[in-house]
């Protein structure tokens, strides 16, 4: 209907002229009148020089006040109108009955063009709601705001058409509805601000493609980030048969999909920050699978090829698929590509460090990290070295000779003391520093790095209480590990106490309590029932959480120290329940035929168990026992699994004996010695648990 235009010289201030229905007119003349506060008097001059009503005169002087940044003056002007009656005019008769909308209205459609008038009488509604939100009256200007919405939907009782002959009123509706959650939001009324965005979202109100993009992605970051409850969506605004949102993380990861799918069929422009809070939301529910599968989705071009295999890496990294994400990352540290990517080599390393076979390239990625961390990257330094210890140690479980993993295993401690230096605040690298001494029995440095991670977390984290009772057991301190074991019971949270009440059950047992011990497990037992009522089979497996299987392993290896062979069966049998067929129930079994003296039978069983678990360490130790007492000729056998124990774990005090054993029968006396004396001198240090069991 009308058009507002400015123009300006370098010397002059604009000019704005009015352009309606063909006719040109300067605003100087109302501005001026304006400016003296004389509203009606502006308001008749120009009504009477263009032809206009009270209500379109008025609108049009508003709207020229606000685009002056007049905001008061704009607001008496608008106040001056009387937008309800206006906007019952356009209503449709109340006999008037229009047929069920099926589809969506074709254009040209006759309500259309009867509802021509609306835009300047919505648009100066929603003027009105935007000089109320500049002069910070929130609350006023979200209910003139709602009030827009709420008479397009009295307008259009049927929907919004596709296509209305009046595109001011579809751009205000856009507008209209892109602010009225934020006016919400200014108002500290977050259940409008919800209703505000679903409303936007399931009404039928032809919101362009840009628009419903900006408003489905402000929404997303509302409930990712807002602390509230959002609650899931009202069932009657759903279509029958579709998918409804639990919770804010899922409503939020599907409006996010929706983006992403809008985008990928051209309906909408690409926005990396839509991907970035995917990947927030989907990381919070641990499915970085679905993530990728996003990822790989997307065309090529919208990320350099790096960047993306990095992205996928970290997404397979998350989902446990260490293998495909080691390969992207090595694609990305190609030398045509970006061989110093310090992110990239980090991630790398860390990945390499959780298999023995893999550490090897582990130190060459943690190498290289500390060879380019510089300049602004040189915090990192401490990162790459902490890295590079515990690729070392790695690395030495599977070293050729003793003297290649003794130097591996120093080099390991080495760099994490380097490390520790340059992050001295680092939780974790604390505690690996105090695994790592542990298991070179230098027990005091241990102790103190235990204590020092321990006050760090503040007490929070299981594993600083375990590594702190097993180091004391390793000092013989038993009393004084039970009653770390009992204050950290205090301070963790029922679910989480699994393990440290069986650690507390091997304490009883290295103190030649049994029946205590037995007392505890079944405590255990009634702790897992409750939390497999509370959350299903889905809790067991997880950290700081401990499985009926592992509680039943447990007592079956308690009654078979016990020599009670018939209750160690039955726990077995309850152990096999749940899982037919494991290196533990293989082991267990084992011991109870050798137990029960069916040596063929007991020595079956350590072997299926060394098929499934090279690195088993219990099993080999007396499988080689078994071997070196029953048949002279199996002795290399024997020496060789011994060796491969020692691997692992090289301060196993029963490998050492069983070798010390083994070289005897074989007639090497001075070898023999030398591993009984290094039993002996670890057998004086032995933990309840393995140390190395923590990382």
């Amino acid at each position: 209907m009308a058009e507002m235009a400015a123009s300006e010289s370098a010397e002059e201030a604009p000019v704005r002229e009015l352009r309606v229905n063909g006719a040109c007119l300067k605003t100087d003349e109302f501005e001026a009148k304006l400016d003296e506060g004389k509203i009606e008097e502006a308001e008749a001059s120009l009504g009477e020089a263009l032809s206009l009503s009270s209500e379109d005169a008025r609108y049009l002087l508003g709207k020229l006040e606000y685009q002056r940044s007049n905001i008061e003056s704009a607001l008496c002007v608008f106040e001056g109108m009387d937008i309800q009656a206006a906007i019952q005019k356009l209503l449709p008769p109340p006999d008037e009955k229009t047929p069920p909308r099926k589809g969506r209205s074709r254009p040209g459609s006759m309500q259309a063009e009867a509802q021509q008038p609306a835009g300047p009488v919505l648009e100066a509604l929603y003027l009105k709601a935007k000089c109320l939100q500049k002069l910070g009256r929130a609350t006023e200007a979200a209910d003139e705001c709602k009030t827009v919405l709420d008479s397009i939907e009295k307008i259009f009782p049927q929907g919004i058409p596709e296509v209305i002959s009046e595109n001011k009123m579809q751009e205000t509706l856009n507008r209209a509805a892109e602010l009225l959650p934020e006016l919400w939001k200014q108002a500290d009324n977050y259940d409008e601000v919800i209703a505000a965005y679903r409303r936007a979202l399931l009404s039928q109100w032809n919101l362009d493609n840009d628009c419903c993009a900006r408003i489905q992605k402000r929404f997303a970051m509302f409930l990712l980030y807002s602390g509230l409850d959002a609650g899931p969506p009202c069932l009657a605004a759903q279509i029958e048969g579709s998918y409804t949102p639990r919770n804010n993380l899922e409503e939020a990861i599907l409006l996010l999909m929706l983006l992403i799918r809008k985008y990928l069929i051209g309906k909408t422009k690409w926005d990396q920050s839509v991907m970035d809070h995917l990947g927030f939301a989907l990381s919070l529910c641990s499915q970085t699978s679905v993530l990728a599968q996003n990822f790989e989705e997307v065309m090529p071009g919208v990320f350099p090829r790096d960047d993306r295999w990095k992205a996928l890496a970290l997404c397979y990294n998350g989902a446990g698929e260490n293998g495909v994400s080691l390969n992207l990352l090595r694609k990305t540290l190609h030398k045509d590509e970006n061989p110093n990517d310090l992110v990239t080599l980090l991630l790398a390393a860390k990945i390499c460090s959780k298999d023995s076979l893999l550490a090897a390239e582990g130190v060459e990625y943690a190498q290289r990290v500390i060879s380019n961390a510089n300049g602004a990257d040189e915090h990192l330094k401490g990162v790459g070295l902490r890295l590079l210890g515990l690729c070392l140690g790695k690395q030495a479980r599977v070293a050729p000779s003793d003297f290649e993993r003794s130097h591996l295993l120093s080099e390991a401690l080495k760099s994490l003391d380097g490390a520790i230096v340059l992050e001295q605040n680092n939780p974790e690298l604390i505690f690996e520093l105090a695994v790592q001494y542990a298991e070179h029995r230098n027990l005091s440095a241990a102790l103190h790095y235990a204590k020092q991670f321990t006050d760090a977390t503040g007490g929070s984290m299981v594993k600083g209480w375990r590594l702190l009772a097993m180091i004391l057991s390793a000092q013989n301190r038993y009393p004084e590990a039970e009653m770390v074991i009992d204050a950290a019971l205090d301070e963790t949270a029922k679910w989480e106490q699994g393990p440290l009440f069986r650690l507390k059950a091997q304490l009883k047992i290295a103190q030649s309590l049994p029946m205590d011990a037995i007392e505890i497990y079944r405590y255990l037992l009634a702790l897992v029932q409750a939390q497999k009522n509370s959350f299903g089979s889905t809790s067991q497996g997880e950290d700081d959480r401990i499985s009926e299987f592992e509680v039943w392993i447990g007592l079956t290896n308690l009654y078979s120290s016990l020599s009670h062979w018939k209750d160690a069966e039955i726990c077995l049998g309850k152990a096999m329940e749940l899982k037919d067929y494991s290196v533990e129930s293989l082991h267990q079994k084992g011991l109870i035929n050798e137990g029960c003296g069916n040596i063929d039978e007991a020595m079956t069983n350590y072997t299926d168990a060394v098929v499934l678990d090279r690195e088993y360490v219990p099993t080999l130790v007396l499988l080689s026992s078994l071997m070196a007492r029953t048949n002279s000729e199996m002795l290399p056998v024997a020496r060789s699994c011994l060796s491969d124990a020692l691997k692992v774990q090289p301060t196993n005090s029963m490998a050492w004996y069983f070798l010390g054993v083994v070289h005897k029968r074989d007639g090497r006396i001075a070898d023999a010695i030398d591993c009984f004396q290094a039993a002996s001198i670890l057998e004086e240090s032995n933990p309840i648990e393995h140390f190395g069991s923590l990382l």
